[in-house]
């Protein structure tokens, strides 16, 4: 029962029950005692490893969507808000790597570099997330919300995460060089804030571990869909279901729009309980549309629905 509650509640600084040496990264076994509802392909490290073609999906879900889904789960606590965005226009999602920075102790930092390298983790603290990154993966850090002298990356590490994940970061901190990050062509950032200063008194104190994104709690393995309205963190198990329920609501709109424009159908028939008519008609339409989902994924998902 001890290694257990170890196992769950320490988190910053796990103890391993074959040590009592502490690591920054809890490792596979950690990630899959506390993201038990998935059931699906885990990445080697442990952590949920949704499907590349559902994160393409993802890219198309709004804001709005994807927060009223998880609000009707229960899951209240999955969006942050105020960032300041590289590339406003533009979504950035991805599979989530968690870092947990601190304010710099001496004595701590030692003993977790000393581990570290006994690891084989190589060069500077904020270096380390970065080598852990596969393509799709998206750096998500909680860096206390520093700004000045918190920048955990600038240019250089910027083209070595977009060549590792060919996404971006998200940090609840700071980034620099941001001309030169602008210029990585794909790369998005998400941060609260930007300054020339580089990063000085932070240390590293979790990898792979829960950790606090403002008003957001997020999990190893999460999905992070990030737009001009604001990051929301979504489980992994909800993943799939959540985004066919968003592409089912998009497809509905568009056929509503569509017959509102051509008059055949009126305001109050649209917004209200749909008819068999209308139902009849939309069944038809589906089959004249390209659409992001199989028809068959589609025609299950419509089974189970009350319209």
């Amino acid at each position: 029962m001890n290694k257990i509650l170890i196992l769950l509640f320490c988190l910053p600084l796990l103890i391993k029950s074959q040590s009592t040496s502490p690591s920054v990264s809890p490792g596979a076994d950690y990630i899959k005692a506390i993201t038990p509802l998935w059931t699906g392909e885990r990445s080697p490290d442990g952590r949920p490893h949704v499907s590349d073609r559902l994160l393409e999906r993802l890219k198309n879900v709004s804001m709005e969507e994807a927060w009223g889904y998880l609000r009707n789960k229960g899951y209240m606590n999955q969006y942050e808000g105020n960032w300041w965005i590289l590339r406003p226009d533009s979504a950035l999602v991805g599979r989530v790597v968690t870092a947990q920075y601190a304010p710099l102790r001496p004595d701590l930092e030692k003993i977790l570099k000393d581990k570290g390298k006994a690891e084989g983790r190589i060069g500077n603290m904020n270096s380390w997330p970065i080598d852990v990154l596969k393509n799709g993966d998206l750096y998500v850090a909680d860096s206390y919300e520093k700004i000045i002298d918190g920048t955990l990356i600038g240019d250089n590490l910027g083209n070595a995460i977009y060549a590792k994940s060919h996404t971006g970061v998200i940090f609840y901190g700071s980034v620099r060089d941001i001309a030169g990050l602008d210029e990585i062509a794909g790369f998005n950032a998400f941060t609260k804030g930007h300054d020339p200063s580089y990063i000085q008194q932070m240390m590293l104190t979790g990898l792979n571990v829960p950790i606090r994104m403002g008003r957001a709690y997020v999990l190893p393995g999460d999905l992070a869909l990030a737009r001009k309205g604001g990051v929301v963190f979504i489980p992994p198990h909800f993943a799939e279901d959540l985004i066919i329920n968003s592409e089912f609501i998009q497809l509905k709109d568009r056929f509503g729009h569509q017959r509102l424009r051509e008059g055949k159908f009126t305001p109050g028939q649209i917004d209200g309980a749909w008819s068999d008519e209308i139902k009849k008609d939309f069944l038809s339409w589906l089959n004249t549309q390209k659409l992001p989902m199989t028809r068959t994924e589609l025609d299950n998902f419509m089974k189970d629905r009350t319209w």
